[in-house]
């Protein structure tokens, strides 16, 4: 995993929660560890990561701190802890 995204990663964990994390950042990074993405209708898209899915809004710029909170969520489920997986 690159730099970029593990600050993306490590930003996703900070408390509070971020207010100017890009959805793009977070694209990437869902790539990264090896999400599946796939659109739905209208402004959705699901992942699927170890087994677990989840669906999101596509944000244009700026993650809103609901999505930031269900991102993290999503990624505690599926097993992702960035202090132990992916430190900086």
């Amino acid at each position: 995993m690159n730099h970029k995204h593990r600050k993306t990663l490590h930003a996703l964990f900070a408390h509070p929660e971020p207010a100017n994390l890009a959805a793009a950042d977070l694209e990437g990074l869902l790539k990264d560890l090896g999400a599946e993405m796939h659109e739905r209708s209208g402004a959705k898209f699901s992942v699927t990561l170890n087994g677990h899915t989840a669906s999101f809004h596509h944000a244009h710029h700026s993650l809103p701190k609901d999505e930031v909170r269900a991102m993290r969520k999503f990624l505690e489920a599926a097993g992702i802890d960035p202090e132990r997986d992916y430190a900086l």
